[in-house]
């Protein structure tokens, strides 16, 4: 089975076919072009995730070839990376259309889409798009959403009123929470992210389509016939066997975090000024606390917002226990992965993990309790979305040395495309809004925690 490299990057030059021996069956290198995107490649704790991902690498480690993966900012230059030779694979969802099978061969497992109608499930939902006349469909400011419903509007001979907003942190998700919440009657959203939010959304109605179906597939560099053939056979091969489902079960079988109690109602029921324990798990924190350099209290907040001190909770992407540590992050900190399921191992490397965050940040922020919220934002989501919020914030404007205001908003703008492919952004795709509101949970709980016992 062949080893694995991982290059992310924009590529410089191409480089010509043959430089990469291409002949077909006789690629040792596979040298694989995508895009980042919350279902095709993205950082996850700093491990890589994703569909497109995982299946190129099980691909690659079957095949027996090393995996060189590139990054670039959008289909085209997928297209370009391919036609030019400067990669064998785009390992991503590329349309069936005229314009590109000319440059390309499809190969691998057909994608079908559509865009869709988000609605609540109600008895007067829309059933049909003739009764989206005289309705109000909130969509993104020149998005292919809007673009959509401007050429349905006129093939229905007008009335549909398209309302477009526009944010730099604004997200799909937050679109479908406004009309969960009722504040928006309709949106419209891809039915592949449709199906990553069906499961987080069990209220809302995604079944009303509003374009053709769109055939996507991955994509093969001209002249490589033997490649594609292999990724067929492959696909045949490994798409219905359990490694398989479980890849996309994880992606697809979302649901939301519940709804965070801001009013701390579990820890003022607790009577903390009485002597009660925060948890089973307290004198666990506490025996940690000087590893991590910051009060137990901390460590406390943190395991309730990851697992509410339950120390068996995995995580779809096998983050683990109490304080939902990856085991390849543990195993950096020299805690066995395997010991992860045991409280005081998990919290000894969370403890770790938050000394090193600590340190990397001293230097930049020496305020220590402006620095913990950056250290709580990167211990959520990895050191490099965190650098790559700062650089943003240092771009446009914003104090790059402050959280509230300044990077926790441009954290939110790492999840458009606009930000995540901006020249500072080193480690793309990030869903903002959940480190944000972490650092803000976990802080108000600290606080609070603190406030009552001391």
């Amino acid at each position: 089975m062949g080893s694995l490299f991982f290059s992310v990057g924009m590529f410089s030059c191409g480089k010509g076919h043959d430089s990469m021996n291409n002949h077909g069956n006789d690629i040792d290198t596979l040298k694989v072009v995508t895009l980042y995107g919350p279902t095709s490649y993205f950082n996850y704790r700093g491990e890589e995730m994703g569909i497109d991902y995982e299946n190129v690498r099980r691909f690659a480690e079957d095949e027996g070839m090393i995996l060189e993966i590139h990054t670039v900012n959008n289909i085209q230059e997928l297209i370009s990376a391919l036609r030019l030779g400067e990669a064998h694979l785009a390992a991503y969802p590329v349309p069936s259309i005229s314009e590109y099978n000319t440059e390309i061969i499809h190969s691998g497992h057909k994608e079908i889409s559509n865009q869709v109608l988000v609605q609540r499930k109600t008895s007067e939902k829309i059933k049909d798009v003739t009764e989206l006349i005289d309705k109000t469909v909130t969509v993104e400011k020149d998005s292919k959403y809007f673009y959509r419903l401007i050429n349905l509007d006129e093939e229905l001979g007008g009335g549909i009123n398209i309302v477009t907003l526009y944010n730099d942190t604004i997200t799909a998700e937050d679109l479908l929470q406004m009309v969960n919440k009722g504040e928006l009657d309709y949106t419209v959203i891809d039915s592949q992210l449709a199906g990553i939010y069906k499961g987080a959304f069990p209220t809302l109605d995604f079944s009303l389509p509003l374009s053709a179906d769109q055939a996507a597939s991955w994509a093969v560099a001209p002249g490589l016939d033997s490649l594609a053939a292999k990724i067929d056979r492959w696909e045949n091969r490994t798409h219905f066997p359990d490694f398989a489902k479980e890849i996309y079960k994880r992606y697809y079988d979302r649901t939301l975090t519940e709804e965070f109690d801001y009013n701390l109602t579990y820890f003022k029921n607790l009577n903390l000024k009485k002597g009660k324990k925060v948890s089973n798990y307290d004198a666990i924190f506490r025996k940690y606390a000087n590893t991590a350099g910051f009060d137990w209290e901390l460590l406390a907040a943190i395991a309730f917002c990851e697992s509410r001190y339950d120390p068996s909770v995995e995580s779809r992407f096998g983050a683990y226990g109490l304080m939902q540590v990856m085991p390849a992050t543990a195993k950096a900190v020299g805690v066995e992965p395997g010991s992860l399921g045991s409280p005081d191992a998990n919290v000894l490397a969370a403890a770790r993990i938050l000394a090193k965050l600590d340190n990397t940040f001293e230097n930049k922020i020496p305020d220590k309790e402006e620095r913990l919220k950056f250290v709580v934002a990167a211990y959520n989501s990895g050191l490099g979305h965190i650098y790559d919020a700062m650089a943003l914030a240092e771009k446009n404007g914003l104090d790059a040395n402050k959280w509230t205001g300044n990077v926790s908003v441009t954290a939110l703008m790492k999840s458009r495309p606009e930000y995540y492919n901006d020249p500072v952004v080193r480690h793309g795709y990030f869903r903002g809004r959940e480190t944000v509101d972490f650092v803000e949970r976990v802080t108000s709980i600290y606080d609070y925690i603190k406030s009552e016992l001391n």
